[in-house]
């Protein structure tokens, strides 16, 4: 009977951990309205209308433009970044293509 519970056990772990495998996936493969995400790469449009969306496991928020730099809540830091810019925010790395002064719209990846 040992043997078949050590074998069950190997299934099980072995069924558990192809699952954990595959979620990273899977976890960014979707468009909605101002987010669309394919493998570990997202692009979003923020505004005043749409000012919060979970990116790769992160909390991303929109808090404005100022002087041409939109500002950016990245998980509990805050980050900002001008039109063609690249900044570093915890696991994101942003790159805003479009600053507008009431929007920002980015590409996020893990990195």
């Amino acid at each position: 009977m040992p043997t078949t519970t050590s074998r069950a056990a190997r299934l099980a772990a072995g069924a558990l951990a192809g699952g954990l495998t595959l979620l990273p996936l899977t976890a960014c493969s979707f468009s909605t309205d101002n987010l669309s995400c394919s493998g570990s790469e997202c692009s979003v449009t923020l505004s005043g209308d749409a000012p919060e969306v979970e990116i790769l496991g992160t909390s991303l928020s929109f808090d404005g433009v100022q002087d041409g730099r939109a500002s950016l809540g990245v998980g509990n830091a805050g980050v900002s970044c001008a039109e063609g810019e690249t900044v570093s925010a915890g696991p994101l790395t942003l790159e805003c293509t479009t600053v507008e002064a009431d929007s920002v719209e980015l590409t996020a990846s893990l990195g």
